[in-house]
C-alpha cells in the first residue's frame, strides 16, 4: 500500500439545516478541520496560471480589468518559494498547468507531455452565431468586461506573458496546456488527487482547460491551497475578499479539501508514513 502524508485539511460540514432558525443554513456545522492522509504515489500539486503579468505602469488597462494581478504576484513571492521547494523535496510530483501564450512551448516538460498525450481530441461542436448573439457579446465586452479601452493593454500583456519567476518549472517538470494533456500526466503517474495552487480559484482553476470541473469528470479529486490562490472579486466583495471565501466553500463542498500551505509544507517535510502507523 502507498505511503501517506498526514496533513491537516479543512472541510465544510454542509448539514444539518435547522428549520427552527430564521435562517436554516445557520444550523450547518461550517468550517472544520481534520488530519487526512494523502497517498504519496497518487497525489500531485498542480500550479495553474501563475503568470508574470507585468506591472500596472506597463499594462494599466490589464490591471484595471484584472485587479487581482497584484494579489497574485504577492502570493507568488510570499507563498510559492517555500511551498514549491517542499513539494520538490517530497515524493509528490509538481505539475504545471499553463495557457495564454507560447511561453512554455519550448520547455522539455511540455514537449514530453505533448508527445505522451498525443493529438488533442476534436473540440466540442459549436452552435453557429448570428447578429443578435454577436451584438450581445460585444455589449458584454464593452459594458461588463473587460471594457474596450482596456483591450489593447490586455493584448500587449498576453503577447509577452510568462511564468511568474517563483513558479517557473525546473528541469523537465511536467507541463500541460489542457485537460487532455493533464489527464495523460495523471494516468502515467497514477495520480488521482490534484492539489491546486494558482489563479484564480473562482475562474481559471474551476473552468479553464486543466481545471477542476474537467478533471473531476475523469475521477480526479481536486483540492486547493487556501493561501496559494486568490479570487475574482466584485465591487461588493473585494474589501473582505468574500468571493474567495465562497469559492473555497464551493471547492470544499463540490470537489475536494482546502489546505493551508504551512500545513502541507510541514507534512511534506516530515515525510511519508505507512498507513495505520502510530502518529
Amino acid at each position: 500500500m502507498s505511503q501517506v502524508y498526514r496533513v491537516t485539511a479543512q472541510y465544510y460540514q454542509h448539514f444539518d439545516a435547522d428549520f427552527t432558525r430564521d435562517v436554516p443554513e445557520e444550523g450547518f456545522g461550517g468550517w472544520k478541520q481534520a488530519t487526512v492522509e494523502l497517498a504519496a504515489s497518487h497525489t500531485a500539486v498542480a500550479v495553474m496560471h501563475a503568470w508574470d503579468c507585468g506591472t500596472e505602469e506597463k499594462y494599466p488597462g490589464w490591471h484595471r480589468a484584472v485587479p487581482y494581478i497584484p494579489r497574485s504576484a504577492e502570493i507568488c513571492w510570499r507563498v510559492f518559494p517555500e511551498l514549491l521547494a517542499a513539494v520538490r523535496r517530497s515524493q509528490v510530483p509538481l505539475f504545471h498547468v499553463v495557457g495564454g501564450g507560447d511561453y512554455y512551448k519550448s520547455l522539455p516538460g511540455y514537449l514530453r507531455t505533448k508527445e505522451l498525450a498525443g493529438p488533442d481530441p476534436k473540440p466540442p461542436e459549436a452552435i453557429p452565431s448570428d447578429r443578435a448573439r454577436d451584438h450581445l457579446l460585444s455589449f458584454k465586452q464593452e459594458h461588463v468586461h473587460p471594457g474596450v479601452h482596456n483591450i489593447p493593454d490586455i493584448d500587449r500583456g498576453f503577447a509577452r506573458i510568462d511564468f511568474a519567476p517563483e513558479a517557473r518549472p525546473i528541469g523537465d517538470e511536467p507541463i500541460a496546456e489542457n485537460s487532455h494533456q493533464l489527464l495523460a500526466m495523471c494516468r502515467e503517474r497514477e495520480i488521482n488527487h490534484l492539489i491546486y495552487a494558482g489563479f484564480a480559484v473562482d475562474g481559471c482553476l474551476l473552468v479553464s482547460p486543466g481545471g477542476m470541473v474537467d478533471m473531476q469528470r475523469h475521477g480526479v479529486l481536486c483540492s486547493i491551497i487556501r493561501d496559494a490562490t486568490t479570487a475574482i472579486e466584485s465591487r461588493e466583495t473585494a474589501r473582505a475578499q468574500l468571493a474567495k471565501e465562497v469559492a473555497l466553500w464551493r471547492v470544499a463542498l463540490l470537489f475536494g479539501f482546502v489546505f493551508d500551505s504551512r500545513d502541507l509544507v510541514q507534512a511534506l517535510n516530515a515525510g511519508p508514513e505507512n498507513p495505520g502507523a502510530e502518529e
